[in-house]
Order: structure tokens, then C-alpha cells, then sequence
């Protein structure tokens, strides 16, 4: 039986007597404070502690034991309280900490304030600011709730970066006196040394930057030096312009000594339906000619179905970007597009210029491809759960010097799924594709010379698809074979002289277009005549997410095709073996393989092997290719096998190595990479060598080291090296 718990009159009038001398103390703090300080009056404060004595001759209230003042967002916590009522000076000591409205902690054992918490003096002070840095110092004096002067200080982000606790932190900034300014929201330091690893490093008799409030702010940005073989020395001082909120531009101009001036920039803007992003750069060279380039992205939604598109990419020259050490593709593609959604509609319009930065590549033969007109229709599932579907297209190619051409096409179908009582699934589809073209000074051959005119073409097409998937359970493993077979009959031909070849030039034959209706991968070179292609999957997958995978495909036609030329692995009626093979029993092994076997003897045509090995403190990635070269096509063949090696050697320390050889000629060294990285709360060092044996015209193969600081709260600092090789 629970016992009845009895209540003791006496010590409920306790409670109750102690409960309103605490109100009272409380109505007489907050009084005073008010009296003095007649902004306060109408702000709600709390006062709590353990304990409360009022001597009110003395005009003092003191409280002792987890004593909490709350004002205006402000937090002061202490062992011991007094707050005398006459000088409005609160005394607090004893593990005394304060927080500010901005998430800034302040800790003393002994810390004097004015009532409304503005002013202070403070022993011993240590901070910890809103991004967990450091200060210590030996005494500090507060104005205005607003500033903070720091006699003797210390400043650090560093806690877990040193590997004893006894020993400094991994760097910090030592100053005679630091202000921290919170109305400018500003660190300033004076006579202020950095030390790394508790050496000296630098010394400047002044320094400042932002405080952890921060979020960006209009100033210079950390150097950077470096050098090529030919700017010679560099120096690069961004200047970071925050023109709002939503709004910046960043000017890096470089000055080398080997060339005159280089000015790079980027403009960011940022909208609720968009974003601008537009960079570029300006460089007037040794022998007075302006070099440069733009690079921007520009995205806009117009609605919540319709969005558009500009992407530019231009240089002045096709060796600008290389000599200048700006990251560059093999084609500059400029594009401006349009798009819209509705439902199960898309269309979209689109233009294109390329430039190549090749010296093979020819500026007068790159199309101008404007207007890409594309429109999509899917339907909804109908009767038996068929569905159609109608797409459209049309585009415009335009050059100086070589053909331009003209295209619209119109394609649709019927598609049918059935689902067998074994569950084997049967898919039929019944298409039909119309072409035509208008094309001038398209060259036929040497015989007939150039054609100008119209030309067409109409492909209709029966596609019967057929698959049976099938599983069984081995324990705690799961098998899977799924036979897959498709067949496709439509009429012979369709590529005719007189219809150009703009997006079908170079074609891969694998495992991911063997059951494609057309392998080609654009429009104008299609697949004719009946065809049948087949295949087989298998797979295992364990119940911790390991599997392996397999499949093997050919395909075979029964009549001869011109339209595949030799090497291709389509000539002839029977195909080559397509196959791949994927493995990954865990976390650290994963295996890819594709292949092309030869139809007569199965010798390789094609391989792909891409192997990741090893958990992340020590993991080797190698990737290889082969494949043979393909006649009248710009398809080279190609070896070479790539390898990395990653390993991170303790906590803070990683390090990678990779190459690349080129296999198909005297197996040379194409491109040598090696890393070394130092990385912990408040400090990371980047180290890395790169050898290229890239070759055009006024780029030369060299070898570049580059070392670069990140000072967490300050900013990067970064330095390299460019020398060419002859």
C-alpha cells in the first residue's frame, strides 16, 4: 500500500515566504535598474538565483548560487552576483560567463558592468566567438555594448589540430591589444605576430578582418604568387565588391613579368527565379595584342512551366587560355535555350556555336546551329495499358566555308505491354519517322561534285521486345537470369548521299545501345532493314548489398548494310559479342568490365576495366581502354590506362598519386599528378605536382607546383610554379 504523504504547514509557509522575498528582490533589481537607465524600463528582464539578500540602506542586492540575469537578449551567469542600485554597477564573480545576441560567449572569473550590461571591465577574459574561435587575454574593457578592447591577447580557431594538449595551437595570432567591434563587426589587432606551430611566422604592426557575423564583405582578399614559363612571376590581389545581399563581383588583377597585365573578374547575382554568373578576362601581352575570354551562366525560371538559358564561352585565340593557365575544355561552347513543361509536353528552343581550341580545328567549317527546335508528347496509359507517343524537331546549320543544312523530323508510335502468364513481358511498338532536308554545297564525291536541293526520307518500323525475368533464393544470396530478345523490322536503306551526316559521324557499338532502335546516336543516319538482337542477364546479390552482374549480347540481320563501315563491329550480318561484367562484394571493391568480341574469334575489340580497391586509408583506383580504330570515321583507336592511389595517413594527413600512359604509341607517360594534404579544424595545406606533355603551338609541356594555405577564418594564400619542358 503506498503511503500517505503528509504536508507539513510549516514548511509550506516557508516556501511560500522565500518565493515572495525573491519577487520583491526581483521588483527592487529590476527597479533600480530601470531608475538608471530609463531605455530599460519597458524591456522585459528575468533575474534568478539560489539565494537573494537585499540591503536596502545600502542600495545592494546580492545573489549567490546559478544566479541567471536576462536582458535584452543578453545572458549573464555567474557563482555570485551584487548589483549596486546607487552606481548601477553589477559585480558578478565566480565562473562567470556572458552572452550576446550575436552568439558570442564571454568567461572571467571577475567581471564589473553598468547595469544595462554595455560597459564592463573583465579579468582574465576568454571568448569563444560564434564559429568556436579563441581569444584569451589578461584583462578587457567593454564600451558601448558594442566593442571589446583586449590587452595581451590571444587569437585562435585551433582545438584538435595539436596532438598534445599541453602544446599550442597549431597556429594563432598574438597581439599587444586586439578590438573586436561588433557595431563594424571587425577584429583589429596590433602589433600582432603569427605563429605557426609555436614559431614566429610573420609580424605587422596592424591587421584586422571580419568577425564570424560576417557572412561577405567588400575588401582584398588574400594574394596569390605563382609562375609559368611564360608570364614569368605572378601576383594576383582579388578585390571582393559585396554590392548587396544577393549581389558581388570579384576583380583579380595578375601582374607577371614576363607580359604585361592580366585583369580576370566574376559577377554573381542571385534572384528568387534565378542566378547570373558571368566571368571572363582581359590580358594586352608583350607584343601589344589584347587576348581574353567570357565565361557565363545565366538561368531564369519565367514561370513555374517555362525557363530560360545563356551559357558563353569564347576566347580570343585558341591558345589564350592554356598559356594563361585558365582551366579550359577541348570545345568552347556558347548556348542560349528556352524550355518549357506542361505536363506531358516539353519543348524547348536552343542555338549553339562551338569553338574548337585545336590546331586542327577550323573556325570557318564550326556550324552555327540556330534555331534546335525539339517538342516531346508522351500520352497517357490507355486501353490494355498502351500508351503513344509524337516528338518533332527541327534545326538549322550554318557555316562559311562547307555545307548548311536544314532538317525538320517528325516521329511517332504506338507501344503495347504485355505481361505473360509465366511472367515474361512482351512489348509491342509500331513507329513511323519522317525526314527532310534542304541542304547547299553538300560535297557527294569527286565524280559529282557539291549538291544543293532538297532531300527525304520516310521510315516506318515494328518493334517486337521480349523478356523473361526469373529469381531464385540460395540462403542469404539471390540469383537472377533474365533472357532478353527484340526484333525490328523496317525497310532497307534510308541514308542516302544527298542527306548530310552532321550528329552521326563517330558511333560506339557496346552493351548500352545493342537493344537501342537505332545505334546511331543522332538523327541523321538511321538503321534499315529486319534485325534481331538478343541477350543474357544474370546477377547475384547477397543480403548485405553485395552483387555481381553479367551480360552478354549480339545482334544478327539478315542481309548485308553498307552503313557500317569496317571496325565498327556491325558489318556483316552477325555482330560482335557486347558484353560487361560488374562485381562489388562490399564497401572497398568495385570491378567494372565491358567488352567486344570478335564474332569469328572472339578476339578483343574493345575493353573498359575500371577497379577501386581498398577502404579510404589506403585505396587504388586503375582504369584502362582499348578499342580499335573504325574506317572513314574521325573514331581513332585508342590504349591507355590510368592509376591512382589515395591514402590518408593519419588523421590529418592524406596523400594521392595518379598517371596516365598512353599505350597505343611507345607507352609514354601522358600526364604524372601527386598530392600531399594536411587537413584539421582551422588549417589546411595543399601541396601538388602536376607534369602535362601537352603540345600546340605557344603551350608547352611543363611541370607545375602549386602550394596552397587555408587559415580558417582568414582566408587562402596561394603560391605555384609553371616551368615548360623543351
Amino acid at each position: 500500500m503506498p503511503q500517505e504523504i503528509k504536508k507539513n504547514p510549516g514548511h509550506t509557509c516557508i516556501q511560500l515566504f522565500l518565493i515572495l522575498s525573491l519577487i520583491i528582490c526581483f521588483g527592487t533589481f529590476k527597479e533600480g535598474l530601470a531608475k538608471n537607465n530609463p531605455q530599460l524600463k519597458n524591456k522585459p528582464l528575468a533575474f534568478t538565483s539560489d539565494e537573494v539578500i537585499h540591503d536596502k540602506e545600502l542600495g545592494v542586492i546580492k545573489a549567490s548560487g546559478n544566479v541567471e540575469i536576462f536582458n535584452n537578449k543578453q545572458v549573464l551567469l555567474a557563482d555570485r552576483i551584487s548589483y549596486n542600485q546607487r552606481q548601477d554597477m553589477v559585480t558578478a564573480s565566480g565562473n562567470v560567463s556572458l552572452l550576446d545576441s550575436a552568439g558570442h560567449v564571454l568567461f572571467a572569473e571577475y567581471m564589473e558592468l553598468s547595469g544595462n550590461f554595455k560597459t564592463a571591465f573583465i579579468q582574465n577574459i576568454k571568448i569563444r566567438l560564434s564559429d568556436n574561435a579563441r581569444i584569451v587575454a589578461s584583462n578587457a574593457e567593454r564600451y558601448d555594448g558594442n566593442s571589446t578592447e583586449m590587452k595581451n591577447a590571444v587569437y585562435s580557431p585551433c582545438t584538435t589540430c595539436a596532438s598534445m594538449p599541453d602544446q599550442p595551437p597549431l597556429w594563432q595570432l598574438k597581439a599587444k591589444k586586439i578590438i573586436h567591434n561588433q557595431k563594424q563587426q571587425e577584429l583589429e589587432y596590433y602589433d600582432v605576430w603569427m605563429e605557426l606551430v609555436g614559431l614566429p611566422l610573420f609580424y605587422t604592426p596592424y591587421f584586422w578582418h571580419p568577425d564570424p557575423t560576417v557572412k561577405r564583405r567588400s575588401g582584398f582578399l588574400a594574394p596569390s604568387t605563382g609562375g609559368t614559363t611564360y608570364l614569368g612571376t605572378t601576383v594576383t590581389t582579388p578585390y571582393f565588391y559585396a554590392i548587396s545581399p544577393s549581389r558581388d563581383l570579384t576583380i583579380s588583377p595578375t601582374v607577371a613579368t614576363r607580359e604585361r597585365f592580366l585583369v580576370s573578374g566574376v559577377y554573381r547575382d542571385r534572384y528568387t527565379n534565378g542566378a547570373i554568373d558571368f566571368g571572363g578576362s582581359l590580358a594586352y601581352n608583350s607584343n601589344n595584342k589584347i587576348r581574353g575570354h567570357i565565361k557565363s551562366d545565366v538561368r531564369f525560371d519565367l514561370d513555374d512551366e517555362w525557363r530560360l538559358g545563356l551559357d558563353v564561352n569564347r576566347s580570343t585565340d585558341d591558345t589564350y587560355l592554356r598559356s594563361y593557365g585558365i582551366p579550359t575544355s577541348r570545345v568552347l561552347t556558347t548556348k542560349a535555350y528556352t524550355e518549357g513543361f506542361s505536363q506531358r509536353n516539353y519543348l524547348a528552343a536552343e542555338a549553339y556555336s562551338f569553338q574548337g581550341t585545336a590546331i586542327e580545328d577550323d573556325r570557318d567549317q564550326s556550324p552555327l546551329v540556330l534555331p534546335v527546335v525539339t517538342f516531346n508528347h508522351q500520352s497517357e496509359i490507355g486501353r490494355l495499358g498502351s500508351s503513344n507517343n509524337f516528338n518533332a524537331s527541327s534545326i538549322m546549320l550554318t557555316r562559311k566555308n562547307g555545307n548548311n543544312t536544314r532538317r525538320i523530323s517528325v516521329d511517332g508510335g504506338w507501344h503495347l505491354p504485355l505481361i505473360g502468364r509465366r511472367g515474361d513481358i512482351t512489348k509491342v511498338s509500331v513507329t513511323a519517322r519522317g525526314d527532310l532536308y534542304q541542304v547547299r554545297n553538300l560535297t557527294l564525291d569527286k565524280r559529282k561534285g557539291k549538291y544543293s536541293g532538297f532531300s527525304s526520307r520516310f521510315r516506318p518500323q515494328i518493334k517486337v521486345g521480349w523478356r523473361f525475368p526469373l529469381a531464385r533464393q540460395h540462403g542469404k544470396i539471390s540469383q537472377t537470369l533474365e533472357p532478353i530478345a527484340s526484333t525490328i523490322i523496317s525497310p532497307y536503306g534510308g541514308n542516302f548521299a544527298k542527306i548530310p551526316n552532321e550528329d552521326s559521324i563517330s558511333m560506339e557499338f557496346d552493351d548500352t545501345n545493342l537493344f537501342s532502335d537505332n545505334v546511331f546516336t543522332g538523327r541523321d543516319r538511321v538503321e534499315g532493314g529486319p534485325r534481331i538482337k538478343y541477350g543474357l542477364k544474370w546477377g547475384l546479390i547477397g543480403s548485405k548489398g553485395g552483387y555481381t552482374t553479367a551480360f552478354l549480347g549480339q545482334r544478327y540481320r539478315p542481309k548485308d548494310d553498307n552503313t557500317f563501315v569496317e571496325g565498327s563491329g556491325l558489318e556483316g550480318l552477325l555482330s560482335d559479342f557486347v558484353g560487361r561484367v560488374n562485381v562489388s562484394p562490399g564497401n572497398h571493391l568495385n570491378l567494372g568490365y565491358r567488352t567486344r568480341l570478335d564474332k569469328d574469334n572472339f578476339s578483343f575489340k574493345r575493353n573498359e576495366l575500371q577497379l577501386t580497391v581498398g577502404p579510404p586509408a589506403l585505396k587504388l583506383g586503375l582504369d584502362y581502354i582499348f578499342f580499335e580504330s573504325q574506317s572513314d570515321t574521325d573514331f581513332s583507336g585508342r590504349e591507355e590506362v590510368s592509376s591512382n592511389i589515395s591514402a590518408k595517413l593519419n588523421r590529418f594527413w592524406y596523400t594521392s598519386i595518379a598517371t596516365r600512359y598512353d599505350l597505343a604509341g611507345d607507352g609514354d607517360l601522358r600526364n604524372l599528378g601527386v598530392n600531399l594534404t594536411y587537413d584539421c579544424e582551422c588549417f589546411k595545406i595543399t601541396t601538388s605536382f602536376t607534369r602535362q606533355f601537352y603540345k600546340d603551338r605557344d603551350v608547352r609541356p611543363g611541370d607545375t607546383i602549386l602550394v596552397k594555405f587555408n587559415f580558417k577564418t582568414l582566408g587562402d594564400i596561394q603560391t605555384g610554379l609553371n616551368s615548360a619542358n623543351k
